[in-house]
């Protein structure tokens, strides 16, 4: 066996996708989750491999196990499911964080910190570098994600520089692809669905804001780069810079589903960023020249394909 890995949030959209590409690569991997936003329909399919263990446990509680690796990804990560309980968002970022940081402090183990481009809550710089502190309202309506995973960082680097804990952090910018949750108010699965369904496809403000769309696949490898490059702690935006308007994004999604769909538009939501996008400058130098291989009308296929067989299964 090459490693045994902690996978927290294992069972979500990325999570699952990550505990799949670690199997393939002979690791032993324990996925945890509360299912919360994950599902073990994510990981059904990796249940028949004697390497792979699942656990239902919250990572807001602390937890025992001899690893080599952790990958730190529980958090519910779309506003929808976030705001649901924002105190226990805020919780299990920071608790999360405080717990995973112990065990890996204890067995000595390496830590990665899925954060977010987030933490630069509505940019006044652009694009975004990492140096850049951010523009975040710490009393808004996003902030028990945004603040929990700016918070998570911080207790990363004291955690590394006060006890030595050998830590990594990502920053992710806006990932899709299969098994995301359909459910989950995000720009690509709410627009691919209503496609789908033949329903109005919903444009919150004028849909001249930007975002950057990266394919999971894309993230995973970054991810897994970022782990084991042995010099480099972080934090690294990991995200695919070709930036978008949410008007280019939903004829995208109209012309792959062949849908009749017509556009609605919608107030915006507060604090919701105008426009996002990643300087991955430093992710190309430190992670063996890392950047994303598929592209928007690529990744929306997969995507497409995979909503398409969700809705046949009759979900709802």
């Amino acid at each position: 066996m090459k490693n045994r890995v902690l996978v927290t949030g294992g069972a979500g959209f990325i999570g699952s996708h990550l505990c799949e590409r670690l199997l393939n690569e002979g690791n032993e991997v324990i996925c945890m989750d509360n299912y919360f936003t994950g599902s073990k329909e994510n990981v059904v399919h990796l249940m028949d491999n004697p390497f792979f263990e699942l656990i239902r446990h919250d990572v807001t509680h602390p937890y025992f196990v001899e690893v080599d690796q952790i990958y730190n990804l529980a958090c519910p990560a779309s506003p929808v499911h976030y705001q649901y309980n924002s105190i226990k968002t805020i919780k299990t970022s920071v608790m999360g964080a405080i717990n995973m940081l112990g065990l890996a402090k204890r067995i000595k183990a390496r830590i990665l910190q899925a954060s977010t481009s987030e933490v630069y809550g509505d940019p006044l710089v652009h694009p975004q570098t990492e140096d850049y502190w951010g523009n975040v309202n710490p009393i808004g309506i996003r902030s028990c994600y945004d603040e929990g995973k700016r918070c998570a960082e911080s207790l990363f680097v004291n955690y590394h520089q006060q006890n030595n804990v050998d830590i990594r952090i990502i920053r992710i910018f806006n990932t899709y692809g299969p098994r995301m949750n359909p459910n989950d108010g995000r720009v690509v699965s709410n627009f691919i669905v209503q496609a789908l369904k033949g329903e109005d496809i919903t444009i919150f403000g004028d849909g001249k804001q930007t975002r950057s769309f990266q394919f999971v696949d894309d993230l995973v490898e970054g991810m897994i780069r970022m782990m084991n490059n042995d010099d480099f702690t972080g934090p690294v935006n990991v995200g695919n810079p070709n930036e978008f308007t949410m008007l280019e994004l939903a004829q995208n999604v109209i012309d792959l589903t062949n849908s009749k769909s017509k556009l609605v538009y919608l107030p915006l939501p507060a604090d919701d960023p105008l426009q996002r996008q990643p300087d991955i400058t430093l992710a190309k130098e430190k992670l063996n020249n890392w950047q994303p291989q598929v592209q928007l009308k690529e990744g929306l296929k997969h995507t497409i394909a995979y909503f398409d067989e969700l809705l046949k299964k009759g979900y709802e």
